[in-house]
């Protein structure tokens, strides 16, 4: 599905309800598939959960995760520890080129059973289910805190809980302490001091518990970026949220206010409005290690708004749906941009693209389209320069992985989208 977005100007004041996180759904979801006694309450409608959800219930023995990543991760531990199950787990094509060696080798070493179908170092996997029983293993600090979450989630129903040593200076920092906050809430005691964390195991005594998972913070972050790219005085409240997030991308609240937007908190809503257009002159700097799912979405504010910025910590990119740094590189210089990337780093030169120039139209009569390469994050983020320019947004509703109603939200707030 290809949608047209015309120039629009958003309405001066607006509410959506947006569901669960994703990042929080999938854990807790694991957490129940241990502990049937959990109750969950607002999960995410995301393809990624459903998949999820489908998977931890099925009887089959080939498990098709398609492009959910984070499902891949979390269910490659989960598996191991199933005793007596034998289970083929598989995906779509880009999903048996993203790696998953680190975290199988990991699990070999507490002692479990996987092995590769296909091409080593990456799935489908077959997971012969077992009892592990050793309880040491290290990773390298900076690999994806999926791996590390994977490890953790299954941690207090290994024999003797999980000690895991990490090597180096650790990324996503917020994505383990989001776990370890979880595990904290249905009672399984942890600690995680310097590089170390320690899981300890727990009996099957645990009480009755109903957790409320909070809305999505990467969600909220393509919302932030039609604030910033509107008139002084729009807002758009968000709901449900808390001021004392969980999530990594909640740094949402101070990396917008160098765009003029200021978040209030009211129970659980945030409403966003734009306060300011007094914007940096020189080079706006990001580190996003422990946030790197909001790159694509403050490098497309900043090329809305003609300013310059440098993305570092954005390693884990080139392994996610696509290479996200390469694909943001090409569809930004679909605009004219200059757009220099690294391993690890975005750099977007300044740029009058969108300024002072009525007449320019990169995408002129709707021609050439933004690509998103079996990437949610893509569509999303590229979607408010509808504000300044038409586009054309490919593959559209590769939406579904994470935002299903995605695009009927941006309509109720004033977007023209055909």
């Amino acid at each position: 599905m290809n949608l047209k977005l015309q120039e629009s100007t958003p309405n001066k004041h607006s509410k959506i309800t947006i569901t669960g996180s994703k990042s929080e759904s999938n854990r807790l979801l694991l957490l129940q598939a241990l502990y049937p006694q959990i109750s969950i309450e607002n999960l995410s409608n995301s393809d990624d959960s459903v998949v999820m959800q489908m998977a931890l219930k099925t009887s089959e023995n080939t498990i098709d995760i398609h492009h959910a990543g984070t499902a891949m991760r979390f269910l490659t531990a989960f598996f191991a520890t199933q005793e007596n199950r034998e289970i083929v787990l598989t995906g779509s094509q880009r999903m048996k080129e993203r790696p998953i060696q680190i975290l199988v080798e990991a699990l070999i070493e507490l002692g479990a059973d996987i092995e590769y179908l296909e091409t080593k170092g990456c799935p489908p996997l077959k997971i012969r289910g077992k009892k592990l029983i050793k309880d040491k293993v290290t990773l390298k600090a900076n690999v994806s805190s999926q791996y590390i979450s994977a490890l953790l989630l299954i941690a207090s129903k290994l024999e003797n809980g999980l000690e895991l040593t990490l090597e180096g200076e650790i990324t996503s920092v917020p994505y383990i302490k989001m776990t370890l906050s979880l595990l904290d809430e249905i009672g399984v005691e942890s600690s995680f001091i310097d590089n170390k964390i320690i899981v300890k195991p727990t009996t099957n005594n645990q009480q009755p518990t109903t957790l409320v998972v909070e809305s999505d913070w990467s969600s909220a972050s393509y919302f932030y970026s039609i604030v910033a790219l509107s008139e002084i005085g729009t807002e758009i409240s968000l709901s449900s949220y808390k001021q004392n997030s969980l999530q990594g991308d909640s740094v949402l609240v101070e990396i917008y206010k160098v765009f003029g937007v200021e978040t209030m908190f009211d129970n659980n809503t945030i409403t966003l409005k734009k306060v300011s257009k007094n914007y940096p002159e020189s080079c706006i700097e990001f580190d996003l290690s422990n946030a790197p799912d909001i790159a694509q979405t403050i490098a497309v504010t900043c090329l809305g708004l003609g300013l310059e910025c440098q993305l570092t910590g954005l390693h884990t990119l080139k392994i996610k749906e696509t290479d996200r740094l390469e694909a943001l590189k090409i569809e930004m210089e679909k605009f004219g941009a200059k757009v220099e990337i690294t391993e690890n780093a975005l750099h977007l030169k300044s740029n009058t693209l969108f300024l002072q120039d009525a007449n320019f139209l990169p995408l002129e009569g709707l021609g050439e389209a933004i690509a998103t390469y079996n990437d949610h994050r893509m569509a999303m983020a590229f979607a408010p320069l509808a504000l300044k320019t038409n586009l054309k947004i490919e593959d559209a509703n590769v939406v579904s992985k994470s935002y299903p109603n995605f695009w009927e939200d941006l309509k109720s707030i004033g977007f023209q989208i055909k």
